[in-house]
């Protein structure tokens, strides 16, 4: 094989109470990418659609998560890239970490698989952190896994499945403005009272006791985030009115998809969380910021191969 097409799929990271440790991967939005060996030893980025990214190597978070691979590596060649932009970076969804993920996926299956998706995970840290500036796996690792993970440690990096029943999906709402991770993160207080840990505490672990067990109520009690959401949800316009209206129709719950401005909501069942979509299109409507909604199962089986050669 000297050519992969992939498929990197767009992630939810947080899941509310599940701040930095918890996310879950889409199956409706995600990038395209290309991977191929070339003769010229090194990585290069020689294609970009979608949006404006750069095409030098440790200036691009796909590059600098193949970096990190290709250091590990003793070959006489090098790797081409081509990157097919379809997340929209800084709308959190894990547009810097689907790139991320794609580079060093697509590469180990050009060679065969020598490293185990925890390890593809400690690579794309290394370009997850150009982007967020700090490490972090929530995005990365639902996007190599699938389903929903949880992180429970960096370092050492240790990443757990968390089950999740059959019949949920997400809907996501984008509006059109930028929210960059790295001042998302400047705006979080360093100390938190601790009676909010408490409840933070309480809330994460009956979520993923709900996940685990198919408690669809118990999700929607579980998604309540009183540590992030309270300063983040500042910065997203109309946040409040979408969260409310998602609920009304029919949302399990709903929170802050990242560090924004994307606001995801859970749903049991497809017809649900179609109704969500409309309740909160019609809030975004009424207003002159643009948007994107995107209704998805949850993604179980995470990056897809599409093509080889």
């Amino acid at each position: 094989m000297n050519e992969i097409k992939i498929f990197s799929p767009a992630t939810v990271a947080n899941v509310s109470c599940g701040f930095d440790v918890l996310g879950f991967c889409l199956d409706s939005v995600g990038d395209n990418m290309v991977i191929r060996k070339s003769g010229k030893k090194g990585i290069h980025i020689t294609k970009i659609e979608g949006f404006d990214l750069p095409y030098e190597t440790v200036s691009n978070v796909a590059g600098v998560s193949a970096l990190a691979m290709y250091d590990k590596l003793d070959v006489d060649f090098g790797f081409e890239i081509e990157i097919y932009k379809n997340i929209k970076p800084g709308s959190g969804i894990g547009s810097s970490a689907a790139s991320a993920v794609g580079s060093v996926f697509g590469m180990n299956e050009l060679l065969g698989r020598p490293f185990n998706r925890t390890q593809l995970t400690q690579f794309a840290i290394k370009g997850e952190a150009l982007a967020s500036k700090c490490e972090h796996a929530d995005n990365l690792a639902p996007a190599i896994f699938g389903g929903f993970t949880l992180v429970k440690s960096i370092s050492p990096l240790e990443i757990l499945n968390i089950p999740s029943p059959n019949n949920l999906y997400a809907t996501i709402i984008h509006p059109q403005i930028e929210i960059k991770t790295s001042e998302a993160r400047a705006i979080l207080p360093n100390e938190i009272p601790l009676s909010k840990a408490i409840t933070q505490w309480a809330n994460f672990g009956s979520l993923i006791h709900a996940l685990h067990t198919n408690d669809y109520e118990l999700i929607g009690n579980s998604l309540n985030d009183v540590v992030v959401e309270p300063y983040r949800s500042k910065l997203i316009p109309h946040f409040d009115d979408v969260k409310t209206e998602a609920i009304k129709a029919g949302a399990l719950g709903a929170g802050i998809s990242g560090s924004g401005p994307s606001i995801f909501s859970l749903s049991k069942g497809l017809v649900n969380a179609m109704n969500v979509k409309e309740a909160i299109k019609n809030v975004y409507s009424k207003t002159e910021i643009t948007f994107d909604i995107h209704v998805s199962k949850i993604n179980n089986e995470g990056i897809k191969i599409l093509n080889l050669k």
